[in-house]
């Protein structure tokens, strides 16, 4: 079947950001050129610049499809969520954000290109954001204080979400992007269920805090 110009064009730009994914996560921003992404396509360099005005296009049209794709309901992590692994099952949680970070390992490690070659400029709005997206979430799941109820005195939700979420993912980004296997000095099924243990528990028993401490 022959292909449209609209369709050729579209398969043509993902190529370019396909390989420009590639190349980016495995060599940087700066230690990528365009005529090696078109290589890598197997386009010319003119047909890179037709679809995408510098490099710096490129680099950003990949962040903005890894938040659109963690906007969605399929993100491993968000499947976990629906499914109540937040406040309930922290180990689903856990093994979601394992596979959130594993699928989209090449677009995690554009976060961290961003914060060493341009400082975090591209993600700080994202990052800024997260606390509101956060809590639209749990006051759609749990509308009314129906979460807070359950919560310690003093906690909030959102803020016990975020700090569950982000230890999660950093773990396995240090896992899974950094090569550092059992970081915890034990296997990650276990350092899982343990950190599990104290997000919910806490680390310390009453007694053992020193005066004045909740």
């Amino acid at each position: 079947m022959k292909l449209t110009q609209g369709e050729k064009s579209e398969r043509s730009q993902g190529a370019i950001l396909q390989a420009a994914l590639r190349l980016f996560s495995k060599q940087g921003y700066r230690g990528t050129s365009i005529r090696e992404i078109a290589l890598e396509a197997g386009l010319s360099t003119g047909n890179v610049y037709h679809h995408f005005p510098d490099k710096e296009a490129l680099f950003t049209t990949l962040l903005g499809q890894y938040w659109q794709a963690i906007e969605q309901p399929d993100f491993p992590f968000n499947k976990a969520l629906a499914a109540g692994a937040f406040p309930d099952d922290l180990e689903a949680l856990a093994r979601a954000a394992e596979e959130s970070v594993r699928i989209y390992r090449p677009y995690v490690d554009l976060i961290y290109i961003d914060v060493v070659e341009f400082e975090g400029t591209h993600i700080r709005k994202f990052y800024t954001g997260m606390s509101e997206r956060f809590s639209s979430f749990l006051n759609h799941r749990f509308p009314g204080d129906a979460l807070k109820d359950r919560m310690a005195p003093g906690f909030h939700p959102n803020t016990a979400l975020m700090l569950v979420s982000r230890v999660f993912l950093q773990y396995f980004a240090v896992e899974i992007l950094f090569g550092v296997p059992n970081q915890f000095g034990m296997d990650t099924p276990l350092a899982m269920a343990e950190i599990s243990q104290i997000l919910r528990a806490g680390m310390f028993r009453q007694e053992a805090l020193p005066p004045g401490k909740p």
